[in-house]
């Protein structure tokens, strides 16, 4: 623990020198001038781009996170984005079971689909070539386009997915035109693995992976971000916000004069130079224009911002999972899915998706729910985190089942 605090205040100090390459310049009021007052302060008249790898594409560093359902119509938070300069669609064959896709045509249509970027995913569990080549065609069905500029295996857990038929895979569906580049998400508990397996095979064009605030000290991750930005591995941050309750967020009191604490958890990541962009998920206007105005300020995350990061961090590490089950599931005599339904209960507890939460949760195998009779000591020990193994699952039980 000592080791990873003092690499997470080197991290820090490292962001707050570095801060993020933000180029042109618009307006936004909060730095103070020579007398007191506010002053305007310049700032970027679109969301500010970023390489996105060795791709010679550029995209913008705030990404739409598109886990939702759009007004088919006229979507105003979509055409807003565009607007500002968040032109990149993050979506998925199952994101709100095709419903994403479905909803996203019509938006693409308005737009013209050359001036859009669209990354969609196709499953990974039980996957196969054949059926991630079939998912990028029903991909293309579905959103109603002949490409995507990018194309992952989605939420890949097993290093098997990196294994040469994949990647000829890969460069197969490039050749066909039916995607520009191509790549893996990854957020359970063995990104590092994936991350330095990704950089020494090849043929990975991006990788998306759980990235924030709160991985700074993490020496090994580290690692493995330098080794695919050696290897010219595009990468962008997903779960940027590290979600836990709200009543555990308060716990610091976060203070600045620049940022809400969801802009400054934001700040942090593009602060990391190796970081090409962060997606989002904004589900309302008003986290749309925070978001954005977020991307688009100059102003830096002060030390003291970083360090309330930090120290935020530290406070409520116990309420969030970070999917590594190599640590807590082998030390259990049950099937327990323990990280599935953590991730449930954040779905319940921090993304205001009740009943989203509580259809995958009931839609988890009766064995791996049990939690009656199942001792959890040894796993809540082996928990990097110190999530309250035992007392988390009793509540997914009691909200979720």
């Amino acid at each position: 623990m000592e080791n990873k605090d003092v690499g997470r205040r080197d991290f820090l100090k490292k962001s707050v020198l570095a801060g993020a390459s933000l180029g042109s310049m618009g307006k936004l009021a909060g730095a103070q001038d020579g007398e007191g007052q506010p002053a305007e302060v310049e700032t970027e008249k679109k969301v500010p781009r970023r390489q996105l790898g060795a791709t010679g594409e550029t995209i913008p560093i705030l990404l739409f996170g598109c886990s939702q359902v759009f007004d088919p119509k006229y979507d105003k938070m979509l055409h807003r984005g565009f607007r500002e300069g968040v032109d990149y669609l993050d979506t998925a064959l199952v994101y709100e079971r095709g419903q994403s896709h479905k909803t996203l045509a019509p938006f693409v249509k308005q737009v013209k689909r050359e001036n859009i970027w669209i990354t969609s995913k196709g499953p990974s569990s039980r996957a196969t070539v054949e059926s991630y080549t079939k998912d990028l065609d029903t991909c293309l069905e579905q959103l109603e386009v002949d490409y995507l500029d990018l194309y992952f295996m989605h939420f890949v857990k097993d290093p098997k997915f990196l294994d040469k038929e994949y990647i000829e895979m890969g460069e197969r569906m490039k050749k066909s035109k039916k995607t520009k580049f191509f790549g893996f998400s990854c957020h359970d508990g063995n990104v590092v693995e994936l991350m330095h397996k990704a950089a020494k095979v090849g043929g990975i064009d991006a990788i998306m992976f759980r990235y924030s605030f709160g991985q700074y000290g993490d020496k090994e991750l580290n690692k493995a971000i330098d080794a695919c930005k050696e290897a010219n591995i595009g990468l962008i941050a997903m779960k940027t916000q590290k979600s836990v309750p709200a009543e555990q967020e308060e716990v610091i009191k976060f203070k600045s004069k620049d940022f809400t604490l969801g802009q400054a958890k934001l700040k942090a990541v593009w602060a990391d130079e190796r970081i090409d962009s962060a997606v989002s998920h904004m589900d309302s206007i008003e986290l749309l224009d925070e978001n954005v105005a977020a991307a688009k300020s100059p102003i830096k995350l002060s030390m003291d911002e970083f360090h309330q990061l930090n120290q935020l961090a530290a406070k409520t590490s116990g309420f969030s999972c970070m999917g590594c089950t190599q640590h807590c599931e082998p030390k259990v005599a049950s099937n327990t899915r323990i990280a599935d339904s953590l991730r449930y209960l954040m779905y319940y507890e921090c993304y205001d998706e009740p009943e989203k939460a509580k259809r995958l949760f009931r839609q988890l195998p009766s064995d791996a729910r049990e939690i009656d009779g199942v001792d959890f000591e040894r796993a809540t020990r082996a928990c990097p985190e110190g999530v309250d193994i035992a007392g988390r699952l009793k509540l997914a039980q009691d909200l979720l089942a």
